[in-house]
């Protein structure tokens, strides 16, 4: 077989970035988690869906290990990123943190300026400085589709921002510290449609760079941006299948139920 020709094979293979195995959480005596498995693809989308309750935002804030901010959280099995335990007590979890950055539900900028939000990461890091720092922020807020809206006003308070803008600021100051991988639970949830566009648009060109994993409350949102998606409930995988698949051919009734509005 020609070299080329095996290049083009194995380009076909999804590769997995995140490996979840017999992943139990309990918050004091409550399960919230019950055996989750998933492997996330690199360099894809993967939507986690699910009814309220369901342990959706549990699920995403172990993969960079924020439920251990929680006294009464405890965790049973492992999450393989790259291949090591991020569970394990040896784990450096800021090291991990910046690996894996986090966006969440409602915009939280700093009450600093636009440029000062998104160098906050570099500096803390000790990424870059000077010349090479403005560079970064450039290249993040870019990469985010916000530069063009505030290459003018990058002194200003980033709280002058509208919501959508704030939002995309928090996703250019998580890209600045060089993540492997992007989590955003319900990152529109507190958005005008107009906004949210932006966002799901966004959402499809930072898997050209990052593996991007979402919560979402909607469905159409799911079906829109995702490559993959996983149906939880109860806090168990009842299903995880090529996006299409899911929503087209759910092997499981709840999927079913859920997506087609019988569920309940």
């Amino acid at each position: 077989m020609s070299s080329r020709l095996k290049e083009g094979k194995e380009n076909l293979v999804e590769r997995t970035k995140i490996q979840v195995k017999d992943l139990s959480v309990w918050f004091g005596s409550t399960q919230v988690l019950r055996g989750v498995n998933l492997d996330i693809k690199e360099n894809r989308v993967t939507a986690i869906m699910g009814p309220s309750g369901c342990g959706k935002s549990t699920l995403i804030r172990t993969l960079n290990r924020m439920n251990d901010i929680i006294a009464n959280c405890r965790t049973d099995g492992a999450v393989l990123l790259n291949g090591r335990n991020i569970l394990d007590s040896t784990i450096d979890v800021v090291e991990l943190r910046r690996k894996v950055g986090m966006v969440f539900q409602k915009p939280n900028p700093f009450p600093k300026s636009i440029y000062d939000n998104v160098a906050f990461g570099p500096k803390i890091h000790g990424m870059a400085r000077g010349r090479e720092l403005d560079e970064l922020v450039e290249r993040s807020l870019r990469d985010a589709a916000l530069w063009d809206e505030v290459k003018d006003r990058l002194k200003m308070s980033a709280l002058s921002l509208s919501g959508g803008q704030q939002q995309r600021l928090c996703i250019a100051r998580a890209l600045a510290v060089e993540p492997e991988v992007i989590l955003m639970d319900e990152p529109c949830s507190a958005l005008d449609p107009a906004a949210t566009a932006k966002i799901e648009s966004l959402m499809v060109s930072l898997k050209k760079n990052y593996t991007v994993v979402v919560v979402t409350h909607n469905m159409q949102q799911a079906a829109r941006v995702s490559d993959f998606t996983a149906f939880l409930y109860l806090g168990e995988v009842i299903e995880y299948n090529d996006t299409k698949v899911v929503f087209n051919n759910p092997s499981n009734r709840l999927t079913e139920d859920f997506i087609t509005g019988r569920f309940g």
